[in-house]
């Protein structure tokens, strides 16, 4: 990033697209948000709203303000004086390079373009771009104006200057960034995330668990750990002295066998239905905004834990 930059366009206003404006309107930076949709600055400006007092209870940076929002419907004009733009339009390959063309049109050179997918290869957006060394990967997660975690990753086009760039770009704004090193489907953390929505939708088509106890197994099992430390590292810890070696050698064998009997993702639409019923049983007893609320609160009391630990990565 250029020294003193402080001018972010974010191209895209939907879920993903508005949590990054609330990041950086959190941060202090001027952000000019653009969208073509029927009411979309009217949404975003709620949404902003709404989730102003989250930010707060995580701190504001100096010049803090929503006052920083510019709205427009042009992509031009929200691009014009960026010197860092994330892109978060729809998950097309052909929408991404149709907003890149525009992007490109009024942008500066210098200015980097950060692509919110969340899954295609920056590799792919990055074909037929005037500068496609400044187009790199910077995948968060919902909410992600809460969740610390972006992926950042390169093209086969894309130089190390700017994924340099970007990576201490993110840092700076209090986001945890990890770097892909060689371009797969889904990035990393989707990945691993439809691993475990392979076998949680094979559990309830195979009628071993229902939805709800799929997700209590979770949410009052592993995920608990999994909120404080990695796979990798909880794994450690359950080898005792032994460490990671010793679970790895001592439960290999059961492990492979275990893999073996995993299901695969379903290769038609059919279970669907099923799931979603599930879904709408489990929350029966729940109104489920009031649950994305208390989640939020509950994510916050996690990261400022979090925070105070230092022993916890």
């Amino acid at each position: 990033m250029p020294k003193g930059a402080v001018n972010i366009a974010i191209i895209g206003t939907g879920v993903i697209g508005a949590g990054w404006a609330t990041h950086f309107l959190a941060h202090g930076f001027a952000v000019t948000a653009m969208d073509p949709g029927a009411g979309a600055e009217s949404r975003l400006r709620d949404w902003i709203d709404n989730c102003w007092p989250v930010v707060e209870r995580l701190g504001l940076a100096n010049g803090a303000s929503r006052d920083k929002l510019t709205f427009t419907t042009d992509v031009r004009a929200a691009v014009r004086n960026a010197d860092f733009i994330q892109e978060s339009g729809p998950e097309r390959l052909d929408v991404k390079h149709s907003l890149i063309a525009s992007i490109e049109s009024a942008a500066r050179a210098d200015a980097i373009i950060a692509s919110s997918s969340s899954g295609l290869a920056i590799s792919e957006i990055q074909a037929g771009a005037k500068h496609p060394e400044r187009i790199v990967l910077g995948h968060p997660f919902n909410p992600s104006h809460i969740i610390p975690l972006v992926e950042v990753g390169g093209g086969r086009l894309t130089s190390p200057e700017n994924l340099a760039r970007t990576m201490a770009f993110y840092s700076s704004t209090g986001k945890k960034v990890i770097r892909i090193n060689k371009e797969v489907k889904g990035h990393i953390a989707n990945r691993l995330q439809v691993a475990l929505w392979q076998e949680a939708i094979s559990l309830v088509q195979r009628g071993v668990a229902s939805v709800e106890d799929v997700d209590a197994a979770i949410s009052y099992g592993p995920g608990l750990r999994w909120a404080l430390l990695g796979p990798f590292l909880n794994l450690h810890a359950s080898g005792g002295a032994g460490g990671i070696r010793h679970v790895l050698q001592h439960l290999g064998a059961a492990q492979r066998e275990w893999a073996r009997d995993l299901g695969t993702y379903p290769e038609t639409d059919d279970y669907i239905e099923s799931i979603a019923k599930g879904v709408d049983t489990e929350l029966q007893s729940y109104d489920f905004p009031e649950m994305l609320h208390q989640r939020d609160q509950l994510l916050i009391q996690l990261l400022e834990a979090k925070r105070n630990l230092s022993q916890i990565p």
